[in-house]
């Protein structure tokens, strides 16, 4: 097993990136979070990925994580029968660790759904084998803040934000601004002084 990769970041695409190393160009899977956290590619910059090598009979992919944690969420979601590694990542797109956690502790389907190629039978099939083995503090005010900040970001896209920049804009928003209509507010300042 390859528990990481480190190397020069030579590529960085929507859903993959490739790491130079030991003079090999390896392919490596991430999902969203992960992507945003490194630096941009080509400028001869350092990353350094945890890894989970799924081998099929006709493949041998390689899906990298920037923490641990990622990696070992990624390996639980794999575990349930019907999540493949590409609906895994999906659903790491939808949400920090926290917020995925708590969602599946509260039994909320509708908001693993969000993850695209997660129907909602796959996602009640989640939270049935996962919900003991996952760990969420406070789980009730994070799934009602996940949902206040799905709610606006699909309310900012539809002003025309492009849902990536309404998503990272409404993390930058303070854990103390709190209601609807104050996050939206602030969500949309952000937005309008990058502008």
């Amino acid at each position: 097993m390859i528990y990481s990769i480190f190397g020069k970041l030579a590529l960085k695409e929507e859903h993959f990136i490739v790491a130079e190393s030991g003079g090999f160009g390896v392919k490596v899977f991430v999902s969203k979070t992960t992507l945003d956290a490194l630096p941009a590619a080509g400028n001869g910059n350092d990353v350094k990925l945890f890894t989970h090598l799924n081998v099929k009979e006709d493949a041998l992919d390689l899906y990298g994580f920037a923490t641990p944690d990622e990696m070992d969420f990624f390996e639980l979601l794999i575990s349930v029968s019907g999540v493949g590694p590409r609906s895994a990542l999906a659903i790491l797109d939808v949400g920090r660790l926290d917020e995925l956690s708590a969602a599946i502790k509260e039994g909320r389907p509708d908001l693993l759904t969000r993850a695209a190629g997660i129907g909602r039978k796959t996602a009640e099939r989640v939270i049935l084998e996962l919900r003991s083995k996952v760990e969420s503090v406070k789980s009730g005010a994070v799934v009602e803040k996940m949902q206040t900040d799905s709610d606006l970001a699909e309310a900012l896209t539809s002003l025309g934000y492009r849902r990536d920049e309404a998503r990272a804009a409404l993390e930058k928003v303070g854990e103390d601004v709190v209601g609807a209509e104050n996050r939206l507010k602030a969500a949309l300042r952000i937005l309008s002084t990058k502008a």
